[in-house]
């Protein structure tokens, strides 16, 4: 079973940060270079992903920024592989 891969947000701009997941799920072919208004979109994209769709990630929709939205996704991916560990 795959693990998923999520870079903590923090200290990152939306360019550095969504650049290091796409380049993480290149095969996967996430939109590069997605401007910062279009994160949600963005996010739904990833979310789309096989490796996170049993994952219980949060939906981008309900967050105002990118910010809170990543770091709610690195929560619930964290979690996942913690319970997937015992």
């Amino acid at each position: 079973m795959a693990l998923a891969l999520v870079y903590d947000p923090r200290y990152h701009t939306w360019n550095s940060w969504s650049s290091l997941m796409c380049e993480a799920y290149a095969a996967q072919q996430l939109s590069i270079n997605t401007p910062e208004e279009e994160w949600k979109q963005w996010g739904a994209g990833l979310k789309a992903i096989d490796v996170f769709v049993n994952e219980g990630i949060p939906d981008p929709y309900i967050y105002e920024n990118w910010q809170d939205w990543a770091s709610a996704l690195v929560g619930a991916v964290n979690q996942s592989t913690e319970e997937t560990a015992t």
